[in-house]
């Protein structure tokens, strides 16, 4: 995601990059095998904080450290996923911001099937992230699913080779829609996916703006920049020498944003609802 934000918030604080901020960045490239390696280079440099926006990279960093301060972003349960006692008393090194979104994927369920009503079958992409972090309930979602009348396959997708025999397994048992769930992986492949989506003719539905901004169908999900700008804002006070454990995790309630690509609609051949257009945030022509 775009760090921006939480770099504004830092220069307001007074750290500005080349001045008297140094950050550096670290990218695994969706290999997650190489995630440790990566922290522990910035350990052996004796950083003064670690930004980690995935679960991914806090377990990794958290695995690597005990002294240096850790701060995460996530939107799966950080109690849940081991990353801190409590959400008010964090203990050791780790704290951050959470994105409060529950019932997100169920509404991305609903907005397809609002979209797309003659799909019968939704395709649910997924990773092993989700599963770990209690983020993903098979059940819930099957009943939400069987509730409006549709089939709900899941794909586990393990990474970047993965996406295009997903796409195509997908279309083979009969998916007419596709809901890509939230994970890096899906983030960091997003170009992929809108082709592929475009390839097999499947509309379908993303959990940020980025996908719809850049050719998707179709976004529901949090607009980020407050959460970065509060991210921002932990990193500024451990660099002032607050501790984490005594930073009580950030609950963020962000604005949900509802973003339809028009002209990704009409090369679809779907006429979108107007009843969906009023509700819209945005929509992209």
């Amino acid at each position: 995601m775009n760090f921006a934000p939480a770099k504004a918030r830092l220069a307001e604080m007074g750290y500005v990059e080349g001045r008297n901020l140094t950050l550096e960045y670290r990218g695994a490239d969706d290999q997650l095998d190489r995630l440790p390696s990566l922290v522990t280079d910035l350990v052996h440099r004796g950083v003064a904080a670690i930004f980690a926006p995935s679960g991914p990279a806090t377990s990794a960093a958290k695995a690597a450290t005990t002294t240096i301060p850790i701060i995460f972003f996530t939107g799966f349960d950080p109690v849940a996923s081991g990353f801190v006692n409590s959400l008010n008393q964090p203990g050791g090194n780790v704290t951050g911001v959470f994105i409060l979104a529950p019932d997100l994927i169920f509404k991305r369920l609903e907005l397809l099937h609002e979209l797309v009503p003659a799909a019968k079958t939704i395709a649910f992409l997924y990773t092993q992230t989700a599963i770990k972090s209690g983020d993903l309930s098979y059940e819930n979602l099957r009943h939400t699913a069987e509730a409006i009348g549709v089939k709900l396959p899941f794909f586990n997708v393990t990474g970047p080779s993965d996406l295009d025999q997903s796409f195509a397994r997908a279309e083979g048992e009969g998916a007419g829609a596709v809901i890509v769930h939230s994970d890096s992986v899906f983030l960091n492949n997003r170009q992929k996916i809108i082709a592929l989506a475009a390839h097999y003719k499947l509309p379908a539905i993303y959990f940020v703006r980025e996908y719809a901004a850049e050719g998707g169908l179709i976004s529901y999900g949090p607009n980020y920049t407050d959460a970065y700008r509060q991210v921002g804002d932990i990193v500024g006070r451990v660099l002032k020498g607050e501790k984490p454990e005594n930073l009580p995790v950030r609950q963020v309630n962000t604005k949900i944003e509802l973003v339809i690509n028009a002209k990704t609609a009409n090369s679809l051949g779907l006429t979108v609802p107007s009843s969906l257009l009023g509700r819209a945030d945005e929509v992209i022509e």
